[in-house]
């Protein structure tokens, strides 16, 4: 597999060259060809299994280029995301039928591939370098999307902006389907505990020789996490995942013990240690809009007792153009029970918003906080999850989206009308592997491809100048309602 993935690294090396010199992804002059052709050349001699797509890379020289076709996860980018999207662009590579050079692309920067540390050690534990892999930003999806060279497959999520929508011609996926039903777009859901589940069936059922032990361990380190070690009593686990959990055991002996590797995974999982508080926000984000109005929602793995938190949740919304955030933590005590806390910054209509929320009800208990615009909360619903808490304030903002966007202003919702959480009881959303019950698809994350990504054309800007005004006149309003008295 490294091979395959390094060739896919230099078509984007070629393509991105092509761009800079010639301002297009067609070669026109014998120069670029000839520096194609040695890292072509160069490619091969290094890595020897590389030569059976090397048409493709020669085809990448004439007008006639079929283009690529990128398979690509959530915005998550979390393991099952990651490894879903390796394994099955390497088993389309080894497709007789695949008339473009299908390459896997990791749904965030590559900077922040860091904070991965589970995917990371899983791929240290394979064999795979990082230096190997592609991501979001080293791709040019719009540009290939312009030049009618883009194909895609989503696996473990199902839905694009319009721009790119027309290039999705197949669905892999274990979330609830967004997306209208197409003819030309096959869709696999199901309602399994890892989306690495339905890629392991897949390989199996079109193309077996396509296993060997790395994508073998690859597969099963993601299911077996996923899955919480495949207890039943977490409540992720189906039979589809057993299934393909024993048949990967079975067809290779030599991967780890199923404990231990589950383990290890959580433990790398669970390790911030070293990770600043912006570190700490990106490695586990999901993002909500409204109008102007940008939310960030991040999973902490640890507790709020932190110094200079309200400084850092303001630097981190400046930096990254977000209106508010809302801070879930989640850590376990000693008899391994989880404590969750939640904590808003800068807004108590979004904290009222979670107060008030009846499914689930988050049983939300104020905590004292030293910094005047964090709202901080011991919540006794522990199995409510951030995929219990999204709906909630998604649907939030769209009830409310037409109240928000002309005065631009959060604080300027009515909140005493309890009919905004209509839209919110009829959402039901599984829970976090190991902790809560999962009985229903679970939400598609919101796809960074969306919001501001360098995949997309983005959004309107908002300037540093009107942002460090739009705090400010929503910290002033907090400090005179009564709240704040």
């Amino acid at each position: 597999m490294e091979a395959y993935l390094r060739s896919c690294r230099d078509v984007i090396k070629l393509n991105a060259l092509r761009f800079k010199t010639e301002g297009g992804p067609i070669c026109r002059d014998n120069n670029t060809c000839c520096l194609a052709h040695m890292i072509l050349t160069a490619s091969v001699r290094q890595h020897p299994a590389a030569c059976d797509i090397v048409l493709f890379h020669s085809q990448g020289c004439s007008k006639n280029s079929p283009g690529l076709h990128v398979v690509m996860g959530n915005e998550a980018c979390d393991m099952d995301s990651m490894v879903s999207a390796l394994t099955f662009a390497y088993f389309l590579s080894k497709s007789l039928d695949c008339k473009r050079m299908p390459v896997p692309v990791l749904n965030i920067p590559r900077a922040e591939f860091p904070l991965r540390s589970d995917s990371i050690f899983l791929l240290r534990e394979t064999g795979l370098p990082q230096d190997c892999l592609l991501f979001r930003d080293e791709v040019d999806l719009h540009g290939l999307h312009k030049n009618k060279q883009l194909t895609m497959t989503l696996v473990d999520h199902n839905v694009l902006p319009s721009e790119l929508e027309d290039t999705v011609v197949e669905v892999i996926d274990h979330h609830l389907l967004q997306r209208p039903p197409s003819p030309s777009c096959p869709v696999t859901v199901e309602t399994v505990g890892s989306c690495a589940t339905l890629v392991t069936e897949r390989i199996a059922q079109k193309a077996p020789e396509v296993l060997d032990q790395q994508v073998a361990q690859l597969l099963y380190g993601t299911i077996i996490l996923d899955c919480v070690n495949m207890a039943p009593e977490a409540g992720k686990v189906t039979p589809k995942d057993s299934q393909y959990a024993v048949f990967l055991e079975k067809r290779f002996p030599k991967l780890p013990q199923r404990g231990a590797l589950f383990q290890s995974l959580q433990n790398a999982k669970f390790d911030v240690s070293g990770l600043s508080t912006e570190q700490m926000l990106l490695k586990d984000m999901k993002a909500a809009s409204a109008g102007d109005l940008k939310l960030a929602v991040s999973v902490i793995y640890m507790t709020l007792e932190r110094r200079g938190l309200q400084q850092d949740l303001c630097e981190f919304c400046h930096k990254h153009n977000y209106n508010l955030v809302v801070a879930m933590t989640i850590s376990f005590k000693d008899n391994k029970e989880p404590f969750r806390q939640l904590a808003v910054y800068s807004s108590s209509t979004m904290s009222k918003a979670l107060e008030k929320a009846k499914n689930p009800i988050l049983d939300l208990k104020p905590m004292s906080s030293p910094f005047p615009d964090v709202k901080a909360f011991i919540q006794g619903n522990t199995l409510a999850s951030r995929k219990k808490v999204m709906p909630i304030i998604t649907d939030f903002l769209k009830e409310k989206e037409k109240t928000v966007y002309p005065s631009g202003n959060i604080e300027d919702l009515d909140l005493d009308d309890d009919s905004n959480q209509d839209q919110c009881d009829l959402q039901q959303c599984p829970e976090d592997a190991g902790i809560e019950d999962d009985t229903q698809f679970p939400p598609t994350p919101m796809n960074s491809l969306v919001e501001g990504c360098p995949l997309d054309n983005g959004l309107p800007k908002i300037s540093p100048e009107v942002l460090v005004e739009k705090v400010s006149k929503m910290a002033s309003m907090e400090d005179t309602s009564p709240e704040g008295q």
